[in-house]
């Protein structure tokens, strides 16, 4: 789902419903399936809606509704809590012989007819009115209505156990007037006319959370009809239905899908549902799109944006295949469709447009960090308000960026490899998962414990800051050392261990790449050659996009005629370097000016000085470096 600036306040679970344990009892490792947990599970929502007077000025948003809620009992029980907005919905009645309910502080409580015992199924069924409000849950407008719902707007609109830990089977029976078309999660499995009034039902036989159940719908949609074919099975077709107005364009997405679906299927598994379906909405939606298991809903002219279009089909696998089984865990559905997104830019326009849109979003993110880690353990108990849980720095380009590092750390085919497997594991396919499932089939791939890598990456908050300082020097007989020495100075989180590749340049024109392993701060490596460095860089291919950074080279070292110094600039600040006497005196100060983002080489040639010891003083912001230089005969 792609964020737009929209205030909006999610409404948060009770104690009762979501756990009341206090925020230092829980850790990482053991958040991910205690607070999913309830007196029941959900095994079905059927609803059966009365829509039609929705699409009549003045498009009012109120209908009458009844649902069936089935439910198998986990412990025994005598009374079921779903959640239902007081705001939204008046419950006319519950039937099921004997029992009564309340509707308040957005909680239905149904008390049951008698105790229930483990393994039972019971079915409520509930009469219920949604009242004429906006709720940011169900939208009528100008002939469309539709729904959305996350992360837990679903009880806008219907009942349910509105968490993502629940998923159940999806079954919609919609009046609408005869001029519309609607499409819901799921498969279409009949539509009936009857005078000027049309009944659509759709049935969805694969689980869904709430969040990600929808319907859309508009007076004088039209729907394109394609397929795909399967990858396990060419004479197999899924059907793609893309429901639009009549003056909208579908170049791009008539171009796109099928490619599209192919490279996901390839990467990841075959598309795992029973329809590709999106529509296009009005103004009223206040998403670039959002990834409605089969229905992906997107705003007005997303059937032209490429980029958002692959964002969202990616999610039919990061997010509904397997969805988050806690908000702690929704780096796994934005994080991981941010980065596929950007997969499907490579295979379609080149590494370098990848490796662009890649350093974008960690500009971004080092821009606007809110300075917390990717998984926030007290969200598998307390949802935050949207514009927290859906934030654009960590949830998604932080989390797209962790996925670029561990490609990098474990190498292209481990890492597709574990992409594939995460994705087609019988045990994680169409359930709920944790991040720690992730850490767990990372492990199992890679053949390493990588706790090093989530540790830091995922657990742990903010990124490295490098102030490193590199020394390149004459030790005689032709030969040259290069000194490094590697510096991480954040003091808001943990050290960054990560291998590292620098690049050093030599006076014949040649180049090469050294890898380290940096696993301890202030560490010093050494690399000693036969023909002369001429400049060093750290980091040059970006492959660690999660990071500031800053390293001063200065050679040669003792020096004749002229030396020089090569630093980067990590972001735009004030640069200084001043050249001191042995007593401390500056003697001039050739950079002294404001410096954007990059690579840059000082050429300082000796002045008249007599020989002797001098210092190259470099301060840019809170980086400070002084280094001493050797002036010879």
């Amino acid at each position: 789902m792609r964020k737009f600036n929209l205030a909006v306040v999610w409404l948060i679970l009770s104690a009762a419903m979501g756990g009341n344990a206090s925020k230092a009892a829980i850790k990482p490792a053991d958040t991910a399936h205690f607070y999913t947990k309830h007196s029941y599970d959900v095994l079905k929502y059927k609803l059966d809606i009365n829509l039609y007077q929705c699409y009549q000025s003045p498009y009012p948003k109120a209908f009458t509704a009844m649902e069936d809620v089935t439910f198998m009992v986990d412990s025994a029980l005598s009374f079921i809590q779903l959640n239902a907005n007081t705001a939204s919905m008046d419950i006319d009645s519950v039937s099921l012989a004997g029992t009564s309910f309340t509707h308040l502080t957005n909680i239905l409580t149904v008390n049951l007819d008698r105790a229930y015992q483990h393994g039972e199924i019971v079915n409520v069924r509930i009469f219920y009115r949604h009242k004429n409000t906006n709720d940011h849950g169900f939208y009528a407008s100008s002939g469309f209505v539709f729904t959305d719902s996350p992360p837990e707007g679903a009880r806008k609109w219907v009942p349910c156990w509105d968490r993502p830990s629940d998923k159940a089977t999806w079954e919609l029976n919609a009046k609408v007037p005869l001029n519309v078309r609607l499409g819901s999660t799921g498969r279409l499995a009949d539509s009936t006319i009857s005078g000027d009034t049309i009944r659509y039902h759709w049935v969805s036989e694969i689980p869904v959370s709430t969040y990600l159940i929808s319907f859309t719908s508009s007076v004088n949609y039209l729907i394109r009809s394609l397929y795909w074919h399967t990858l396990a099975n060419p004479s197999d077709s899924i059907p793609i239905r893309i429901y639009h107005k009549a003056n909208e364009s579908l170049a791009v997405i008539d171009a796109t899908i099928l490619p599209l679906t192919t490279f996901f299927a390839e990467k990841f598994g075959d598309y795992p549902f029973e329809k590709i379906g999106f529509a296009t909405l009005n103004g009223s939606f206040p998403w670039g799109g959002m990834e409605n298991q089969t229905m992906v809903n997107l705003m007005p002219g997303g059937y032209s944006d490429a980029n958002l279009i692959a964002h969202e089909h990616s999610h039919q696998w990061f997010a509904d295949l397997i969805t988050c089984g806690t908000w702690a865990d929704i780096w796994l559905n934005e994080g991981f469709r941010t980065y596929c997104q950007n997969l499907w830019l490579e295979h379609s326009a080149g590494f370098e447009a990848y490796k662009s849109s890649m350093n974008t979003l960690a500009n971004y993110y080092l821009s606007h960090n809110p300075g917390w880690s990717l998984y926030h353990p007290e969200w598998a108990i307390q949802t935050p308000d949207g514009n927290t849980l859906y934030n654009e720095a960590i949830s998604y380009n932080k989390g797209a960026c962790v996925l670029f590092q561990l490609r990098y750390v474990l190498g292209d085919s481990v890492f597709f490899q574990l992409m594939h497997d995460y994705a087609t594991d019988t045990n994680l396919m169409y359930k709920n998962v944790y991040t720690q499932d992730f850490v767990e089939k990372a492990d199992q791939i890679s053949g390493q414990n990588l706790d090093w890598f989530f540790n830091e990456w995922v657990y742990g908050p903010n990124h490295p800051v490098y102030q490193n300082t590199v020394a390149i020097d004459s030790i005689g007989e032709s030969l040259w050392r290069v000194s490094l020495q590697i510096t991480q100075t954040q003091i808001n989180a943990e050290f960054f261990k990560m291998p590292v590749e620098v690049r050093i340049r030599f006076q014949d024109a040649t180049d090469t790449i050294v890898q380290v392993v940096n696993d301890v701060n202030y560490q010093n490596f050494d690399f000693t050659f036969s023909k002369r460095p001429v400049s060093f860089e750290f980091d040059p291919y970006r492959n660690i996009l999660l990071k500031q950074a800053a390293t001063v080279v200065n050679a040669p070292n003792p020096f004749k005629d002229a030396t020089f110094v090569s630093y980067e600039v990590a972001s735009e600040r004030m640069v200084t370097i001043s050249v001191l006497d042995s007593n401390g005196n500056m003697l001039n100060r050739p950079v002294n000016s404001m410096h954007l983002p990059g690579l840059y080489r000082l050429e300082w040639a000796n002045p008249g000085l007599s020989p002797g010891n001098y210092f190259l003083k470099m301060e840019a912001g809170d980086f400070t470096d002084t280094k001493k230089i050797l002036l010879i005969r």
